[in-house]
């Protein structure tokens, strides 16, 4: 079955509930930005998608997302509700992560506590990451050290001295991810 490249773009919907997609196994990237949908879980069958985009992520669990398995892009900015970051282990071809505050959160120094790293860590193809003020409680980079792949990171809100300490024992280079293929 040859799938064509359909690009999903929803841009501020004031609807509280995801559109209905005709044909999900078609979607290979996805924008969702800021719109009202009470919960994001239809994505999760849109078995193709690769790359996604998401800014204000409603839902308290990524336990969707672990189900997207030829997802190779993940951007999340502003997901107040998440605190556990498991479900993205589970997303092997993953490449790219970008995990985010809003911007004036990253002012006033407000995180988005997790559990662990650890997840990001079990990802393994991992080669681009950012995280900004999202931060387990211990606010160490130690579990990136495994990340094999890793080639980029761009981190905010973690102690200097900890940022400093990381980027000096591994090779990762501090810049930003590159953007998805549809921006």
């Amino acid at each position: 079955m040859e799938i064509s490249k359909v690009h999903l773009e929803l841009i501020r919907d004031l609807a509280g509930t995801f559109p209905t997609v005709a044909e999900p196994e078609s979607v290979l990237s996805a924008k969702v930005w800021y719109c009202k949908y009470k919960s994001l879980l239809p994505l999760s069958q849109m078995r193709n998608l690769e790359e996604l985009v998401i800014a204000g992520f409603p839902d308290d669990s990524f336990e969707f997302l672990g189900r997207l398995e030829k997802l190779r892009v993940l951007h999340i900015l502003h997901m107040p509700k998440i605190s556990n970051i498991a479900p993205l282990a589970k997303l092997m071809q993953l490449k790219s992560v970008s995990l985010a505050t809003l911007p004036s959160w990253d002012a006033s120094k407000k995180i988005t506590t997790i559990q662990s790293l650890e997840p990001l860590a079990a990802i393994p193809e991992l080669a681009y990451l950012e995280l900004f003020g999202v931060c387990p409680p211990d606010k160490s980079l130690v579990p990136l050290e495994r990340c094999r792949y890793l080639q980029t990171a761009r981190i905010s809100n973690y102690p200097m001295v900890e940022i400093e300490r990381f980027f000096s024992e591994t090779k990762i280079i501090n810049k930003f991810n590159p953007e998805p293929s549809f921006y």
